[in-house]
């Protein structure tokens, strides 16, 4: 992987392109060298990418959906389960749109999904996603420092839990700590004071919305910030849970730069 001391640049990525189609690798690759990015190599199925990918060496893959041999979402989920892949980011572009495929998707944590075709504004939005995520710049707040910040991670995914917990690090956070769902969360809530919850809106035992209404009505913590990053699309629960007393929400798969600038402005 690209060395992060130093500020990262769309022409330092080194991507590996994962698309069984000729036409579609010779699209993106043109998109790709038009941002700058030159470093790419291709394979065509996701057991060759298994076996080409050098945690060292790439900083991005990107996958169709539909590869002759598995999934993209079996694909994440192999490299999620690898710990020396797990770190890697994936984006996916698919014009797929059923739930049982984007859902796990979005649960790994992954940069981005495009549809296929994609804008270029997309395209360009998702690699620059993928730099926030790997650039270890620290979360620039007025008189907070970021080290001292004491956060709780609460979703039921172990990899979505590990996606946010990274993001969060690379911006400076070093004390998290981790719940699988909203009511193992009250429990520690009781135990520790937090700065910050980031919270997802699906989860067994408790969800989110349960979650953020206990903090603010019956925990000893009712003014904590809480972020919620989740992949629910219903707006009528969305706004519940706005309602509820959420800082601020954003989407699954979230971009970096957009969780940057909400912690910024919660935390400031």
């Amino acid at each position: 992987m690209a060395d992060t001391s130093k500020k990262i640049t769309l022409d330092q990525l080194h991507v590996l392109l994962v698309e069984p189609s000729s036409t579609q690798q010779r699209i993106i690759t043109n998109h790709l060298n038009g941002f700058g990015v030159m470093a790419i190599d291709r394979v065509t199925n996701g057991s060759q990418a298994l076996s080409s990918l050098d945690p060292d060496a790439h900083d991005l893959i990107i996958s169709a959906m539909h590869l002759q041999d598995m999934t993209g979402t079996e694909l994440v989920q192999n490299m999620r389960m690898d710990q020396t892949l797990s770190d890697i980011p994936f984006m996916l572009i698919s014009s797929e749109t059923d739930f049982r495929y984007l859902e796990p998707i979005r649960q790994a944590g992954v940069i981005a999904i495009l549809p296929k075709p994609y804008e270029i504004e997309q395209l360009r939005r998702a690699l620059y996603s993928t730099v926030y995520y790997l650039d270890p710049n620290s979360l620039d707040t007025q008189d907070i420092a970021a080290e001292d910040l004491n956060v709780l991670v609460v979703d039921d995914s172990f990899t979505a839990r590990n996606h946010i917990k990274r993001v969060l690090a690379n911006m400076g956070i070093e004390r998290i700590s981790e719940a699988k769902n909203g009511k193992e969360a009250v429990t520690m809530i009781a135990e520790h004071f937090y700065d910050l919850i980031v919270t997802d809106y699906n989860m067994p035992e408790m969800d989110g919305k349960q979650l953020v209404e206990y903090i603010r009505s019956h925990s000893n913590q009712t003014t904590i910030p809480i972020l919620m990053v989740s992949s629910e699309s219903d707006e009528s629960r969305l706004a519940a849970v706005q309602q509820a007393g959420i800082s601020a929400i954003c989407d699954k798969p979230f971009e970096t730069e957009t969780v940057r600038e909400l912690l910024q402005k919660i935390l400031a």
